[in-house]
């Protein structure tokens, strides 16, 4: 048996949506310790599982390599269709985990290629990987869905540096419709003004990076907020409006009046915000709480670190 640990992330954004300098894309965002998937792989007579995407993608994996039947079970799980990772994050700890079982000898990167997963955007890739936050450099052009995008930034973060992340309820539904027409949107997807792409590239290499490295949270978390923000205009074509819906919108406002950041993670409905120190923490936390039963929408609000370890690969 093989059992396999891995973080969610949150997704802050992709500075680069024109391809006029040959590649599209790239990743800022984080690996985090809540919430994280778990799941156990052995050796089965026939492939089972409790979930119906493990098989889909035991299906999948197959197309690439042969191996003995599987069970997966999943011990411990992330939510789906809420912009923090769960399919990417599933389809490359069950290809580690198979790959660990029958003594495949796949690295990282031939599992995404087989799975098709982690090659448009990376940051799901690398947050199993190597952990942390993290910056990748996008895809070029050409070579689409070929190859996995390269890693440009990854640091440590602070261990007081915290996300407070709120899953509102409601929206969850009519997200879950829309991430199903993502492939689909994607395709389609209106070209991003190059001067926008060169703003928004601005705020990473000469923002939100330096400020990283010299652990100055307030410009960070300014630099987060910013990029976000300028990206959910450009995506207002296919949201409610800058944010996913108007509940999004009105939970960013409380949390950026009360952290250094507040951003929506991909499509939402999450969203979080970063405070420094666990008192801060839990006092947004309790803030977005009560912002919740006042709007009438249940949700989930949790605090976390980010991870910086990636993904835990068991024998047992």
């Amino acid at each position: 048996m093989v059992k396999v640990s891995s973080p969610g992330h949150l997704h802050t954004g992709n500075p680069d949506l024109s391809g006029d300098m040959g590649r599209l894309y790239g990743t800022v965002g984080f690996a985090i310790e809540t919430p994280r998937l778990g799941i156990e792989v052995r050796e089965a007579d026939k492939d089972r599982s409790n979930d119906e995407d493990a098989l889909r993608f035991l299906k999948r994996f197959r197309e690439s390599y042969e191996f003995p039947p599987v069970k997966v079970e999943i011990k411990s799980s992330i939510p789906k269709w809420v912009g923090v990772g769960f399919h990417t994050t599933l389809a490359l700890s069950l290809g580690k985990a198979v790959s660990e079982l029958y003594d495949l000898n796949l690295s990282l990167e031939d599992i995404a290629l087989a799975m098709r997963r982690g090659l448009i955007t990376a940051l799901g890739f690398y947050a199993l990987k190597v952990g942390g936050f993290i910056y990748e450099g996008g895809f070029p052009l050409r070579k689409r869905e070929r190859v996995v995008p390269p890693l440009i930034f990854r640091g440590d973060m602070p261990n007081d540096w915290l996300f407070v992340v709120t899953i509102p309820e409601t929206p969850r539904k009519a997200l879950a419709e829309v991430r199903k027409r993502e492939d689909e949107i994607l395709g389609n997807l209106k070209k991003m003004p190059p001067e926008l792409a060169d703003r928004l590239s601005r705020i990473v290499l000469m923002k939100i990076l330096p400020a990283f490295v010299e652990r100055d949270v307030k410009t960070f978390g300014e630099g987060l907020y910013q990029f976000n923000h300028l990206l959910g205009e450009f995506w207002s074509d296919y949201q409610e409006n800058v944010y996913c819906c108007d509940l999004v919108n009105e939970g960013i406002r409380l949390m950026l009046e009360n952290a250094h950041c507040a951003c929506q993670t991909s499509w939402g409905p999450t969203f979080y915000g970063l405070v420094e120190g666990k008192t801060q923490a839990e006092r947004l936390k309790s803030l977005v709480e009560g912002f919740l039963r006042e709007n009438g929408d249940g949700g989930e609000v949790f605090i976390t670190r980010v991870d910086n370890r990636g993904m835990v690969v068991e024998h047992g």
